[in-house]
């Protein structure tokens, strides 16, 4: 099992910045992939930005440029950075972190992002 705790939601105004983190624990020797999720009210979860354990990256045409995924580990933890310029109202989610290991995904709890315009 992997366990997961995101941080650093808020409330922001349009142009600012923040920064997501997402640590990972338990059993991370499994874990290949960390992404970044996003559901505004209404719609579907989007994949926002995905991080492989050999560096590569890949985000959401709608934040390329902006946003910036990087991934951390140790012995005991992974985690997963999301930092997040030139913000929108259109960024206005909740964004999940997930783990993706051997055989299923893994979610956190997910941490409220609000721009105000």
């Amino acid at each position: 099992q992997v366990q997961l705790v995101e941080s650093g939601g808020g409330l922001v105004q349009a142009g600012g910045s923040l920064r997501l983190s997402c640590v990972a624990s338990g059993v991370i020797f499994e874990i290949v992939e960390m992404k970044w999720y996003r559901q505004a009210p209404g719609k579907q979860r989007d994949l926002v930005a995905r991080v492989l354990t050999d560096g590569y990256t890949n985000y959401a045409d709608s934040v390329k440029g902006r946003f910036t995924m990087t991934m951390s580990r140790d012995n005991a933890k992974n985690t997963a950075y999301l930092q997040m310029n030139s913000l929108k109202s259109e960024d206005t989610a909740v964004y999940y972190c997930s783990a993706v290991g051997y055989r299923e995904e893994y979610w956190g709890q997910g941490t409220q992002v609000t721009v105000s315009s």
